[in-house]
């Protein structure tokens, strides 16, 4: 009896595909804890659903042709990013004054997909970082935005829906 012949480098394993699955869940969730936490509109299981469900489109284009084969990977990558922004078209906002609100959720949803396939094609060191910089603009950002809005004399806004200043705010989002 001859042990199984051993996987080509270009097919991933069946380990492999989950524990990229579970990654691109797991660090979309991470965005979308911030955004649930700000209590925005797409938080946790929006952000998860998003990156895991560009994972594994990713990972399905992998393996039409494996991964030596860019192609296939390439158009699937391509309609992820085309097609993410009806999503994040959905929960931008414009108010009757021309304020528009949902840009930083569409925008995290829009980082979620890339976060997505970047786990798929096994690029950790890239989601990771990407990751960690996203959630440093959303909690530094939203501290410094806070700072900016005080030393002009205008209201900061305390991440809960309808406590904007809309007329201070305008064109500014979240």
């Amino acid at each position: 009896m001859t042990a199984p012949a051993p996987a080509p480098d270009d097919v991933l394993t069946w380990i492999d595909v989950v524990l990229r699955l579970l990654a691109a869940t797991a660090i979309g969730g991470a965005i979308g804890l911030n955004r649930e936490l700000t209590r925005k509109p797409a938080g946790l299981r929006t952000h998860a659903l998003v990156a895991l469900g560009a994972a594994l489109a990713t990972l399905s284009g992998l393996q039409l042709e494996g991964p030596s084969h860019a192609d296939a990977a390439a158009r699937v990558i391509q309609g992820i990013v085309a097609g993410i922004g009806f999503i994040g078209g959905g929960v931008i906002l414009h108010t009757d004054n021309r304020n528009v609100m949902g840009l930083t959720t569409a925008a995290t949803i829009w980082v979620a997909a890339a976060l997505g396939i970047s786990c798929a094609v096994g690029q950790w060191r890239v989601a990771g970082s990407a990751a960690l910089l996203a959630l440093v603009v959303l909690v530094v950002g939203r501290e410094i935005e806070s700072a900016l809005h005080r030393m002009k004399g205008m209201p900061a806004t305390n991440g809960e829906p309808g406590t904007e200043n809309r007329e201070s705010r305008a064109g500014t989002n979240d």
